[in-house]
């Protein structure tokens, strides 16, 4: 689990592929890699991926071909920047929002425009992740926990701040780029417990005034 504030931008230091799988090799700068154990968690661009390997300074992590297919990384090369974020503890500060490190889907940069000192970016995503974009709501992007200014039809805009635009891989977007997409869990969660409750296996509701009466909610008297 993470949280969506970008810790360090990393860079790709080596892709060695193992048939359709990568063996991914990223150098560090910031992230506190002696705080981190092998069979870690770390998110390279929103993926959750897990520590093989590491240095003093770079660590190793393997990619299926899922994940290579779902996912940004088949785009990826050698020198790229990357967004990192070592996973939450109980303890941790949760500055964005809950972020699983699952990624939905990929979008589209459609525009980046000046808005005031911030930018305005217009991105484009698949039509099955729309429901789950709400304006005011969150998204994870690349792995940085955003806020939805606008959604319209398939497209939603994400204002970016200079101090996110500084810390993270975003002041490298152009128009076309495709990003690692992950929607609200909340969501998610919020539909599956809709699409049970409608079904006819659950039409009876165990919810009767006697059991409200019982724990406390009103006097059935």
């Amino acid at each position: 689990m993470f949280t969506g504030l970008i810790q360090d931008v990393g860079e790709i230091a080596a892709l060695d592929r193992h048939g359709e799988d990568v063996r991914l090799r990223v150098k560090t700068f910031n992230l506190p890699l002696a705080e981190i154990n092998l069979g870690d968690s770390i998110a390279i661009n929103g993926v959750c991926l897990t520590v093989s390997q590491k240095t003093s300074d770079s660590f190793w992590a393997d990619v299926s071909i899922e994940t290579m297919q779902c996912t940004t990384f088949s785009q990826r090369v050698v020198a790229d920047k990357v967004n990192l974020e070592k996973s939450l503890t109980l303890s941790s500060a949760i500055g964005g929002h809950l972020v699983s490190g699952h990624v939905d889907g990929v979008a589209r940069v459609l525009s980046i425009k000046d808005d005031g000192c911030s930018k305005r970016i217009t991105m484009h995503s698949p039509n099955q992740l729309m429901k789950y974009i709400a304006k005011k709501g969150s998204i994870c992007i690349d792995g940085i926990s955003l806020t939805v200014n606008e959604v319209d039809h398939q497209n939603f805009q994400v204002n970016i701040v200079p101090h996110t635009m500084q810390a993270t891989t975003m002041a490298s977007y152009v128009v076309g780029r495709e990003v690692n997409l992950e929607v609200d869990m909340i969501a998610r969660y919020v539909e599956r417990l809709l699409l049970v409750t409608d079904s006819p296996a659950n039409s009876v509701s165990n919810i009767t005034p006697e059991f409200l009466a019982k724990h406390g909610f009103f006097n059935s008297k």
